[in-house]
């Protein structure tokens, strides 16, 4: 059998029709950009995440950036963040021209770990910027907490965490303003790159509208220098259709993590994820801690078994923040996950049978 880490033909049949009726008239109408599409989904996915408002983006990098512009949070502050999570997180830091400082992360949940904070902040602190990684909030009260004593901001990462819950509201409106991806790999993922920005404050979000449109709300109308960060039609037109069936993917993803929890938590080489109480983890990955990890991967692979490793290297050693002057054994949480962490396949149409033969490969591998 073959169980491939991510199929997304899987979930063509359910929304393919659509979104080509959809592209049609989009060609009918010859408008590409930022307009009926792009309005619907800013709409909907602001109801979906219980915000006031949504803005459309190009990509979610280019939300990162504008969430800390938006906040003017620049050249001479510093914003903490977790040192275990994709690039593009400090990338929005970076660009903003703000300085990235990096906290390690909690051994169970992989977010940022909340005891550290405090000890990284200095008189140039002006946010906190958590991640919630593979689809599971971050800790928002204590970090929120720890900002308002501080009298700093919260600025979300959700590229992971569409529909997912903290103490019953929905991620992206926790914070001060939020960012959010839609590359096609994600539980709402468009046929390309997009990405969002949300927040329930008025004068982020019309700043963020001008921001992604070279500085102007109104054609030729330029407040600011701006950027090209509008989102195309057509990758709204893709979301418009795919937030129709959200809720229903989410929990078939949370279901295939019990049916995965309840077949891998007998065997003693595997740490199965942990879960935060009061939240609504949606599995972007589903991702284990293995002994052995590298011979496990390739023995899956063998055997027909897509993984992934997210992420090889905390972004303390990697090149691109190689200038920061950090080390190995700065962060010792986060490097050891590295070596640790094995990402199994996780979709909605993944099939108890494809669970089921993963786990027992794993068994396998581990009894001999």
């Amino acid at each position: 059998m073959n169980v491939p880490f991510l199929d997304l033909k899987a979930q063509l049949p359910q929304v393919r029709e659509e979104i080509e009726q959809r592209f049609s008239r989009i060609i009918d109408n010859t408008a590409f950009v930022c307009r009926s599409e792009v309005q619907e989904f800013e709409e909907r996915f602001a109801e979906l995440h219980d915000v006031q408002y949504a803005v459309g983006l190009s990509s979610g990098t280019d939300g990162n950036h504008l969430a800390f512009l938006c906040c003017s949070i620049g050249e001479g502050y510093e914003v903490i963040l977790p040192v275990y999570t994709f690039i593009a997180t400090a990338e929005g830091i970076s660009h903003s021209k703000a300085a990235p400082v990096f906290v390690d992360v909690d051994e169970k949940t992989f977010n940022i770990d909340i005891s550290k904070i405090e000890e990284k902040m200095t008189s140039r602190t002006k946010a906190i910027n958590p991640v919630h990684l593979f689809g599971q909030p971050s800790d928002m009260n204590q970090i929120r907490k720890i900002a308002e004593k501080h009298n700093i901001l919260v600025i979300e990462d959700s590229a992971q965490a569409h529909c997912a819950e903290y103490r019953g509201k929905r991620v992206g409106g926790i914070g001060k303003v939020s960012s959010w991806s839609f590359y096609p790999g994600k539980n709402l993922g468009a046929w390309g790159e997009a990405g969002a920005l949300t927040t329930n404050d008025e004068e982020i979000y019309r700043k963020a509208l001008k921001l992604r449109d070279h500085g102007s709300e109104k054609k030729y109308y330029h407040d600011l220098i701006g950027f090209n960060y509008r989102m195309s039609e057509f990758q709204a037109a893709v979301l418009n259709v795919k937030m129709k069936y959200i809720e229903e993917w989410t929990e078939k993803r949370r279901l295939n993590a019990y049916r995965y929890n309840q077949r891998l938590s007998e065997i003693d080489s595997v740490i199965i994820p942990s879960v935060l109480d009061g939240v609504r983890h949606v599995y972007h990955l589903y991702v284990i801690r293995a002994r052995e990890r590298d011979k496990l991967q390739a023995y899956l692979k063998e055997n027909g078994i897509g993984t992934g490793l997210h992420y090889p290297f905390p972004l303390h050693l990697t090149g691109a923040y190689s200038h920061l002057g950090l080390k190995k054994g700065d962060f010792p949480m986060a490097e050891k996950l590295a070596d640790e962490i094995l990402s199994l396949p996780m979709y909605a149409e993944l099939t108890e049978e494809q669970i089921d033969y993963v786990c027992e490969k794993i068994k396998d591998f581990y009894k001999k």
